[in-house]
């Protein structure tokens, strides 16, 4: 286990695109992405299942989630001056599931249009789940990177109140990450992505990973 990774919740890495996957990738979101914020069907496609599954990438996730980690959700990020958005801080706290079940711990329940039923799991869940940003073309303040407070995840689900305060005291970063590379972050840290400032590109695959399956009778809705 990472220690600093787990103090912080975030981890910039190099070389993790696999340049056999890239071309597949460009083409894939010149195709699917480049109209609109993002495409949360990324596992539809054979290059990100790939990437879920290649060497690089399972070399950030096995050490902290260990080898029977899965990828249950990826999305499709390409933010550029014509397709240009402003999100403000949050917490990734839902994941998709195969169906609405009534089981103890969870909701809110939501349908997101083109990719079914999604659910906010238990907090002891959400802790143990982890995302890899692949970075196609890199990541800084000018292109809209993605802004982390470090250290907000260990404080768990907060409400908006306990966001606002550790909004309002903790200093923002924003993680410059390498075309090719890769940002790894625990999805409980708060995060939030400014407009592009400059002319540029910025194409993330954002993968997510889970270390076991979700508390029965509740599903994933994939597993790669």
């Amino acid at each position: 286990m990472d220690a600093q990774f787990e103090h912080d919740g975030w981890s910039v890495h190099r070389n993790v695109l696999p340049r056999e996957l890239h071309d597949a990738l460009t083409a894939l979101f010149a195709t699917h992405a480049a109209a609109g914020p993002g495409v949360r069907s990324g596992l539809d496609h054979a290059a990100v299942r790939a990437l879920a599954k290649c060497a690089a990438v399972r070399a950030l996730v096995e050490p902290i989630l260990g080898p029977a980690a899965f990828c249950h959700r990826a999305t499709l990020f390409d933010k550029h001056d014509a397709a240009n958005w402003t999100v403000a801080w949050h917490q990734d706290r839902v994941v998709p599931v195969q169906e609405r079940i009534d089981a103890a711990g969870f909701g809110p329940w939501s349908d997101k249009p083109g990719c079914g039923v999604h659910v906010q799991p238990p907090a002891t869940v959400l802790a143990n789940l982890l995302a890899v940003r692949v970075d196609l073309d890199g990541s800084h303040a000018a292109n809209g990177g993605l802004c982390v407070l470090p250290g907000s995840h260990r404080s768990g689900v907060l409400s908006r109140d306990a966001i606002a305060t550790f909004v309002a005291t903790v200093p923002p970063f924003v993680p410059e990450v390498p075309p090719g590379g890769a940002l790894r972050l625990r999805p409980l840290l708060l995060h939030s992505s400014p407009r592009v400032a400059s002319p540029s590109h910025r194409r993330i695959v954002h993968l997510e990973f889970a270390p076991c399956e979700l508390p029965d009778p509740v599903r994933f809705r994939v597993r790669v």
